[in-house]
């Protein structure tokens, strides 16, 4: 098999990519990586020296691809499937990236600000810091919130990587800082990504190690 996909099942940027393999089916072969194996950590470090994953290896080009996005739009190019991530129109194609960034950027990033914040050894936290995400999370559901009035997916009917970037950023952000009432349309839209055949597969294969993920700060 081509493809080796090197992740983690809880890590969320993982979760990204694993939707785009899954939506299109396309074969991989999955290899866990346990950043607290010396073996391990040291095999992905050769592979990427930044030591974060995803990390996309395919054998038949002798390339080796990081980063969620870059691995989805590799895929779209070299191994494309029903679904396409990227539509051919440019002007499209500029808005699913802005939606891409806009997930990775305010929606993903913030929550991983709380939930770094919640592990961090005892008096070293930032609640300054914590309340700047929340605020950050606050604005981008009230933007999602609008956006996704009368339409089903990120970029409208058809299923993109903005939708593969909003799936585990919404998953996670919904776990620190939950939707509520006020935002009614980001919990449908959350809910339909949840329903998808692909995410669901996510969800179901992460759901053993979901234990391990710091639902509550530390006292």
């Amino acid at each position: 098999m081509s493809l080796t996909l090197h992740f983690h099942p809880l890590a969320s940027y993982c979760h990204k990519v694993l939707t785009a393999l899954y939506e299109n089916e396309t074969p991989f072969t999955a290899n866990m990586v346990d950043l607290g194996n010396e073996a391990e950590r040291a095999a992905l470090l050769k592979l990427w020296p930044i030591g974060k994953f995803p990390v996309l290896r395919d054998d038949a080009r002798d390339d080796t691809v990081p980063e969620s996005t870059v691995i989805i739009e590799y895929l779209d190019r070299y191994y494309p499937g029903r679904t396409r991530f990227i539509p051919e129109d440019a002007d499209r194609a500029r808005q699913v990236r802005l939606r891409d960034r806009f997930y990775d950027l305010y929606v993903h990033e913030p929550m991983q600000k709380i939930v770094g914040d919640r592990i961090r050894p005892q008096g070293k936290a930032d609640p300054h810091g914590v309340e700047e995400a929340k605020a950050r999370l606050r604005t981008s559901y009230a933007m999602i919130d609008r956006e996704m009035a009368g339409q089903s997916w990120a970029m409208g009917e058809a299923f993109s990587l903005a939708d593969c970037a909003a799936a585990p950023a919404l998953f996670y952000a919904n776990e620190v800082m939950p939707f509520g009432d006020a935002h009614r349309n980001v919990a449908a839209y959350f809910d339909r990504l949840k329903a998808r055949p692909s995410y669901a597969r996510v969800l179901r294969e992460a759901e053993p190690y979901f234990a391990m993920f710091p639902r509550e700060a530390r006292s």
